[in-house]
């Protein structure tokens, strides 16, 4: 576990989040960082699907990013067995 340092703005912005999903703030945090993390990855889908995504990941025990962006699916197209995250329109 690591410490980030975030500017009063978005730790307020974070407190009003959390409070309104009833999440801890800590929980909003890592949550859109992995909204964000996957949307750079997958700049094509849309918010819901990356969140569907995220529920697949959690359901085959987690998100992995080394899963996502090192193996061989990312070139052929075919999904980690661990995930299973929408194929890439080509």
């Amino acid at each position: 576990m690591g410490i980030i340092k975030l500017s009063d703005p978005m730790h307020e912005n974070l407190r009003i989040a959390s409070a309104a999903l009833s999440r801890s703030i800590n929980a909003q945090a890592e949550h859109w960082m992995r909204i964000g993390m996957l949307a750079e990855l997958h700049p094509e889908l849309p918010h819901a699907q990356l969140c569907q995504m995220l529920v697949r990941a959690e359901l085959q025990g987690g998100l992995d990013l080394a899963q996502w962006v090192a193996g061989p699916w990312v070139d052929s197209g075919a999904a980690p067995s661990s995930a299973k995250p929408p194929r890439r329109p080509t």
